[in-house]
């Protein structure tokens, strides 16, 4: 794995607005960064799928003992009232795109190790599945890169869509960045090459209609299906809990992704796992309690790096402000992150679609990956 030093493209700018990434200035340095890239072996990436796959094996493994204990489940700061309905949505498999993130450490060499799952409302998608191909494709036209991640998202909506009603709703907040807003717009693009029909909408404009007990969007059209780039633990805490709570017992409505991507998205899945596999090679010791080694410190509703602390011989050498916390703490043992360029140390994200791993995408930050992360394309090498 050996990062690449390049001279951007002089209108990079142009051809990724182009393609729909109109969010990728980062201030100092952008967010979209092609001024490297990072060379993978066939070997390397076997090693990255191999673990993708069998990470999503230990996962559903997981998710099955915590829907079965009742005492594990209340340690996710999920409000009682929706563990039922996490439950009820387990058994069933209603139709979902089952798509996610696995953010790893990977140094090259050794296993690579899990840090969380993203797989309620992962970003970084467009970038990952459709920028950094074109960008290769001009590029290095002659090397190949881990990324089937456009096509797989196409056939799974073609997959499921016998069991979509005609219209599928697609909603966000309207975020300052336009980062939502562009991940939206890319997963309607995605929906309609499979032939389903979507209707843009945004969050704060979904309504309740009294009467007949159903979700209705601004020209008061019923909700049937819809996906949400807005995750669940903040649905299930607001103004319109009970009405939600209402709709997931009625089950007259079709979530993407559905309510038991809670269970998955949640950093308390952590030590779960760590106590099912203990010393799996792709999994890092992670526990309720603080350990006596280096850990990291994240909150069991922590996103883009919020409230995270690395802990080294007892003390905090790092950490991130935000709005988590009063939710509970994991610990997970401290990976050291190769340092690839000064400064710079690359998270990998593993995408996997329905079971599948279908490609890669990498962020490079400081010692915690944040929303100030930036995305560097990839090549494999040999």
């Amino acid at each position: 794995m050996i990062r690449q030093s390049l001279s951007p493209r002089p209108d990079w700018q142009a051809k990724v607005e182009a393609l729909g990434l109109i969010w990728h200035d980062g201030g100092d340095r952008p967010y979209w960064d092609e001024s490297a890239c990072y060379r993978f072996t066939r070997a390397q990436v076997d090693s990255i799928e191999r673990a993708t796959a069998e990470l999503y094996r230990l996962f559903l493994a997981a998710g099955e003992v915590v829907v079965s204990d009742p005492a594990l489940l209340a340690r996710f700061a999920i409000p009682p009232a929706f563990h039922e309905p996490i439950r009820e949505a387990w058994e069933a498999e209603p139709p979902a795109l089952n798509f996610g993130r696995f953010d790893l450490g990977y140094d090259g060499s050794g296993a690579p190790k899990l840090f969380e799952f993203n797989c309620d409302t992962p970003t970084s998608l467009l970038e990952a599945a459709v920028v950094q191909w074109a960008w290769k494709e001009e590029c290095f036209p002659a090397l190949d890169q881990f990324n089937s991640l456009h096509e797989a998202l196409v056939a799974r909506w073609a997959e499921i869509a016998p069991d979509l009603p005609s219209t599928l709703h697609v909603a966000h907040i309207a975020d300052r960045a336009g980062e939502d807003a562009v991940t939206a717009a890319y997963i309607r693009d995605t929906a309609e090459a499979a032939g389903i029909t979507t209707v843009p909408i945004l969050m704060e404009r979904v309504g309740w209609h009294h009467e007949a007990h159903c979700f209705v969007d601004e020209a008061d059209m019923r909700i049937e299906a819809m996906f949400k780039l807005y995750p669940w633990e903040w649905l299930v805490q607001e103004e319109f809990a009970v009405p939600l709570l209402h709709n997931l017992e009625r089950g007259d409505q079709t979530w993407i992704e559905p309510v038991w991507k809670m269970i998955w998205s949640n950093k308390a899945i952590l030590p779960v796992l760590w106590d099912l596999f203990p010393g799996h090679p792709n999994l890092l010791p992670a526990s309720f309690t603080i350990p006596q080694g280096d850990a990291v410190a994240k909150p069991l509703l922590s996103r883009e790096g919020a409230n995270v602390s690395i802990r080294r011989a007892g003390s905090i050498v790092a950490e991130t402000a935000g709005d988590y916390g009063e939710e509970g703490y994991i610990y997970q043992s401290l990976y050291r992150l190769p340092e690839a360029a000064p400064g710079c140390f690359p998270v990998l994200g593993s995408w996997v679609v329905d079971g599948a791993a279908v490609g890669m995408g990498i962020r490079e930050d400081g010692l915690i990956t944040s929303n100030t992360a930036r995305f560097v394309p990839h090549v494999i090498d040999g």
